[in-house]
């Protein structure tokens, strides 16, 4: 049985073409894996309070010594990285909000991402603690960074690669939904052949699973 994690951050509902692709990961994996359970974390529709100094007070405080207040806050935490150690296979869905991540994605790393919990410090540096899990990163954008001028300035695909290696999440497979700004046709375009890599990556994920 395969436990799948679906994480999707685009502010843009039912029309969002990050969450339309991933979606249709999800369908394949659901259809090779019957048994298979699924856990949704729509940032979107259920965004996570951003960082603050009351939930960074509350992590740095022994578990004894935390009032009801910082408990609370850590529970949250506690909660969604539960479900991450959960999940076999973990599917993102991200639209590129101004360069980079939405904010509400942010604020998920910035609740799993805890030393001790995701991550340790050894000899050599953090190593991640999040193993041996798949990973299927959908990425929407209005223009073109993957090659050409704007490349450069793609901060989404860095950061997402970097945390995800960061917490030990390193097997990952990385579907673009580029040019979704140039209008309707092209827009359809690229999501219809988004939809076929997520597809083979899902399957691909399944099969290898089943081998297991």
């Amino acid at each position: 049985m395969t436990n799948i994690l679906f994480v999707t951050s685009s502010p843009r509902g039912e029309a969002s073409h990050s969450t339309r692709v991933a979606e249709k990961a999800i369908e394949q994996l659901l259809a090779s894996d019957p048994g298979a359970t699924l856990v949704r974390r729509d940032l979107a529709r259920e965004p996570l309070p951003h960082v603050g100094e009351a939930f960074l007070g509350a992590v740095f405080t022994p578990d004894a010594a935390r009032s009801e207040e910082q408990q609370a806050l850590v529970a949250r935490s506690d909660a969604l990285i539960d479900e991450l150690f959960a999940a076999d296979v973990i599917v993102i869905a991200s639209a590129m909000i101004n360069f980079t991540v939405p904010s509400t994605l942010k604020s998920w790393f910035d609740y799993i991402a805890r030393s001790g919990k995701t991550f340790s410090y050894g000899e050599n540096g953090p190593v991640g603690l999040v193993t041996g899990k798949r990973v299927v990163l959908v990425e929407a954008k209005g223009g073109i960074y993957s090659q050409g001028p704007m490349k450069a300035h793609d901060y989404q695909q860095p950061y997402l690669r970097f945390m995800l290696g960061f917490l030990g999440l390193t097997d990952v497979e990385v579907i673009d939904v580029e040019g979704v700004a140039f209008g309707p046709e092209a827009a359809e375009r690229a999501v219809t052949a988004a939809v076929e890599r997520a597809d083979n990556a899902a399957r691909a994920i399944s099969e290898t699973r089943v081998a297991a």
